[in-house]
């Protein structure tokens, strides 16, 4: 059984979209990131960054095993199941790097945005325009590696894809407007969301903690 801890944010989407995927046994424990939870002692002893989303399963590589940050998460998952990331080669990297530039890149800077354009109460215009600018940077570079290729990670649906659908389900409804409707110029994204989207598991990882 995996424990996770999680809240409804991006982030907080990307493992239980894994979990539905891979077809892992899971139980749900909320974060309120809104009311300081991730603070808590027992969350700090699992994710000592106090971030979502975390993990501890209990059947993990000699015992149990707790994991913090997506991305490791996303990648330990992929590896128990031997499943959403290739096991070797060159295909294994080019996933792997899809998958770190959406933690590094597009996740951070969209989430800056939104707090910036969306969430402050103050305006600061030189903040909005540098996040808004490189945020559309990112969203080209996604639409290009998307006109060339079916999935992030190459022909195969992976852990890649699943990091980043829930950011960009942001773009295009909490941040439609700071993005100026950022898929009507942008085709292939507009496509890659609609497939992804349409997938049972994410449909239904996305609805963990709203239902």
């Amino acid at each position: 059984m995996i424990d996770l801890y999680t809240w409804k944010t991006p982030n907080g989407r990307k493992v239980p979209i894994a979990l539905e995927e891979l077809g892992l046994e899971y139980r749900v424990h909320p974060v309120d990131i809104g009311a300081d939870a991730q603070f808590a002692p027992g969350f700090l002893a699992i994710s000592p960054n106090n971030k979502i989303p975390a993990i501890v399963d209990d059947d993990g590589p000699g015992g149990e095993v707790a994991i913090f940050e997506s991305g490791a998460i996303l990648t330990y998952l992929a590896e128990k199941t031997g499943a959403l990331l290739p096991g070797a080669g060159a295909a294994r990297y080019v996933a792997l790097q899809w998958l770190h530039w959406q933690i590094g890149g597009l996740g951070p800077m969209l989430g800056q945005l939104g707090f910036f354009a969306v969430r402050s109460k103050e305006k600061a215009p030189l903040a909005v325009d540098r996040f808004t600018d490189e945020a559309n940077r990112l969203l080209d570079v996604l639409e290009r590696r998307l006109a060339d290729s079916r999935y992030l990670g190459g022909d195969d649906y992976g852990i890649a894809d699943i990091a980043a659908y829930p950011w960009m389900q942001a773009a295009g409804t909490m941040l439609a407007e700071a993005l100026s409707a950022p898929f009507e110029r942008r085709p292939a994204t507009a496509r890659w969301l609609e497939e992804v989207g349409a997938r049972p598991a994410v449909r239904k990882g996305m609805r963990v903690l709203e239902d």
